[in-house]
């Protein structure tokens, strides 16, 4: 083994051993009183029958980590383990459809194992493994539940021939199907239907010819006669009602609950809920009158349901119960218009597919193949109520090597025909319920018949409490049953060994010598009381122990500084720190050391404040720092004092009225040149150089300083430097040649365009005279001069 493996070797140990210690202390914690509470508390506790306890150690102390107890040389412990035990594993059914062997649809079998006996512990998780395979060629039952209100009148013409054209396309799938067929309308009260006589007899207007209204009929009992189905269909009548949404919930409850009206087998059952409207669901009976509750429960009459008028709509949750528990597949055919509704019902019912239905249903067969395929390949695994404080869980091991955990452990998807899949299931108890008694609960994929029946047996005691000694000599005279290495006591005695009667001191007056004043918890619930005398409980770590009269002290639980108990710097006694010395507080957090609030001139926090714990806190809010040596939002120490350097130097400035009463409160020494001024490198205390302007636009120079003894001195440059003023010849001058030459070059500009605008210009002219034609015809305007005139006597002779 190389290094690396041994240095993960050492540090799992490592964290085990940390991890044991701190489930130890669960066991000692629980304050167990006897070897069957004891190993309830958790997988890991033990209880020590052997005589190791020391004085005054309390009976809980037998209670412990199963290590902890080794090491403690006990040897015989009671650490009963929990078990699973297969008692029926038939293999699942390996079939070919075109085989001769043809099963009965009980004598195939698609979960492997289908019994189990388990024994919980509390704590102790039980698993084992669950094998599902999809069989080949498995009998179909399906029916065809359709609504018949007057909407759905064309739809009726194409569902006449449905059933030998779905029994010929399932066919394909299974050798084994039949057929069924219901209709439902709507309650036959008011406002559902009009309860006219005559609307009672044909509820359609327009002369035609429809049946009476009515909430469910059963037209044909499941059958493997595709023929008859088309028959009985081809005789149907649509019927009529007032509202748009229908009663289908009545009939689904009827379908999933009249199992031998209805002819379902264990096999897989579908059902096919066509229609192109909404639905009526738990409440709205109430506009009907109706107001009791659907019961759940077959009230089929000549195949017709008879207490429409009297139980209101199931509730979407009590669909989802019986639709699961008779194991039905449900097929939601309805048009594309109320598509989403139906969608939002899919992910309330479990096992079940939405398709859109034409709006004759002339598809409505490749409809139901194709849901068919979605459902049978998907498996989902469900279990019956567990008892209380059992839980289960999943874990998924699909085709492909896909794996689910939690909410998707319980599923596969995408599963063919001949396929296996399998589960972890583990099984595990919290606590033993009352009465201890077996529990069977089931496991079984939804929409299958087949399920695995699982026997849970409960650990509620130990093994050696069944040789128990009654009237042991060892509790205090034969006062109780020694079992397990203590002491039971018999009724009307109480004490580690059974020591103190119950008719001498009454218990109440036991428990009140173990409460502190005006408390109820007895012992502080750090300890027992034991013949009116609290016993306080162990501690895991010897180091931390509870005491007092009460068990009300304890050195572990004082306030902390650091994550340090005390802060390191004192002891816990009775939940109080006490303190070293130089330090205070609740958690010893504040020191009394003043010198770090010692600022470079030796002042505590720059005279600003108070040094409280070794820390500043300024009197002052705007003066911030660990010794109160910054103000970010003060003006500064030269604007500060500016004015009262310049009254008091130059006698000049703002407060030059009232220099000598405002500013005499420092030391001003004034030097010639600004090398005199004082140098930060001079001095062992703070100083601040300022550059400042007056009102004429001269600048004075100075320092300001706070010595060691706190006096303020300020150094001041005694001459001003003023500016020279402008020589105003020159300025002058460059002006108005600034001018002159700017005018120039604007005409030398100007000049220069028009020059280029003319020669343009000109060369324009030149082209269009060298383009031109002359027109060599006569004036439009002239007239001759001459006039003829023609005798009109004149014959040419």
């Amino acid at each position: 083994m190389d290094l690396s493996l041994l240095l993960i070797a050492a540090l799992s140990a490592a964290l085990s051993g940390s991890l044991a210690q701190q489930d130890g202390s669960i066991c000692i914690k629980a304050n167990a009183q006897s070897c069957g509470e004891c190993i309830q508390v958790s997988e890991i506790c033990g209880w020590c029958t052997d005589e190791f306890l020391s004085e005054g150690e309390s009976k809980s102390a037998r209670c412990d980590d199963v290590t902890y107890l080794k090491k403690k040389d006990c040897k015989n412990i009671e650490d009963p383990r929990g078990s699973t035990e297969i008692t029926q594993n038939k293999d699942v059914t390996v079939r070919n459809k075109d085989g001769n062997v043809k099963l009965k649809p009980e004598e195939i079998t698609q979960i492997q194992p289908q019994k189990l006996k388990v024994t919980l512990r509390s704590g102790e998780p039980q698993t084992f493994d669950l094998k599902f395979k999809r069989a080949e060629d498995y009998p179909i039952d399906l029916y065809y539940l359709m609504d018949l209100s007057f909407s759905m009148k064309d739809d009726l013409e194409n569902v006449k021939n449905l059933g030998t054209d779905l029994m010929r396309e399932m066919r394909e799938i299974t050798s084994d199907f039949r057929i069924g067929f219901g209709s439902f309308v709507e309650k036959t009260v008011m406002p559902y239907i009009s309860t006219t006589p005559a609307r009672l007899i044909n509820p359609c207007s327009n002369n035609e010819n429809c049946t009476s209204p009515f909430s469910y009929k059963n037209v044909l009992k499941l059958t493997s006669n595709g023929d008859r189905f088309n028959q009985l269909v081809s005789q149907q009548q649509i019927s009529g009602n007032l509202d748009s949404p229908e009663g289908g919930f009545d009939a689904i409850m009827q379908v999933a609950v009249c199992e031998e009206q209805i002819g379902w087998r264990n096999v897989t059952r579908l059902l096919v809920f066509s229609t192109d409207a909404g639905f009526h669901f738990a409440g709205d009976g109430k506009l009907g009158g109706i107001v009791l509750p659907n019961d759940g429960k077959c009230h089929l009459e000549n195949n017709v349901y008879s207490m429409s008028h009297y139980y209101d709509y199931p509730s979407i949750a009590h669909l989802v119960q019986k639709l699961s528990d008779h194991n039905i597949q449900t097929i939601f055919a309805v048009t594309e218009e109320f598509q989403p509704v139906y969608q939002e019902l899919k992910n309330l019912i479990p096992k079940s597919a939405v398709g859109t239905l034409s709006s004759n249903s002339s598809n409505v067969i490749k409809l139901i193949i194709d849901a068919y395929n979605s459902l049978s390949s998907e498996v989902i695994l469900e279990n019956s109520k567990l008892p209380e404080g059992v839980s289960i869980s999943y874990k998924a091991f699909c085709k492909n090597g896909v794996r689910g955990t939690e909410d998707n452990g319980r599923k596969c998807t995408n599963i063919s025909i001949g396929d296996e899949v399998s589960f972890k299931i583990s099984i595990e108890s919290q606590k033993c319920p009352s009465g201890g008694k077996p529990e069977v609960i089931t496991v079984k994929p939804l929409g299958f018949n087949e399920e695995v029946a699982i026997e849970l047996n409960f650990i509620c005691d130990c093994e050696c409490a069944k040789k128990g000694e009654p009237n042991s000599p060892k509790c205090h005279g034969g006062n109780g049953i020694f079992e397990c290495g203590a002491c039971k006591c018999n009724e009307g005695r109480i004490g580690r060994e059974c020591e103190c009667s119950k008719d001498e001191v009454r218990s109440d007056d036991l428990d009140a010598n173990c409460r502190k004043p005006n408390s109820t918890d007895i012992c502080s619930n750090n300890g027992e009381c034991l013949c009116g005398t609290c016993e306080c409980k162990k501690r895991e770590n010897p180091a931390e122990v509870y005491s007092g009269k009460y068990c009300e002290c304890d050195n572990f639980n004082c306030d902390r500084s650091g994550n340090l108990l005390c802060g390191g710097h004192g002891r816990c006694e009775c939940r109080k720190c006490i303190c070293d010395t130089n330090y205070t507080g609740n958690a010893c957090e504040c020191s009394l050391d003043e010198s770090t609030c010692l600022a470079k001139n030796g002042q505590l926090c720059n005279g600003r404040g108070k040094c409280e714990c070794g820390i500043c806190k300024c009197e002052d809010p705007k003066f911030q720092g660990p010794t109160c040596e910054v103000c970010p939002t003060c003006p500064g120490v030269c604007t500060e004092h500016k004015d009262c350097v310049q009254c008091r130097a130059f006698g000049d400035g703002e407060k030059k009225e009232m220099c000598q009463k405002e500013c005499s409160y420092f030391n001003l020494i004034k030097v010639k040149d600004r090398k005199d001024l004082p140098q930060p490198t001079d001095q062992s205390f703070p100083l601040t150089h300022c550059k400042e302007k007056d009102a004429n636009d001269c600048w004075f120079y100075y320092t300001y300083a706070i010595t060691k003894n706190s006096t303020k001195e300020v150094f001041v440059v005694e001459k001003l430097d003023c500016p020279s003023g402008p020589d105003i010849i020159p300025i002058v001058a460059g002006v108005v040649a600034g001018i002159v030459l700017i005018g120039l070059a604007l005409l030398l500009i100007w000049k220069l365009l028009m020059i280029i605008h003319d020669r343009r210009e000109f060369a324009k002219f030149e082209k269009e005279k060298m383009n031109a034609k002359w027109d060599t015809g006569e004036n439009p305007i002239y007239k001759s001069a001459v006039t003829t005139v023609i005798n009109p006597k004149y014959e040419g002779k």
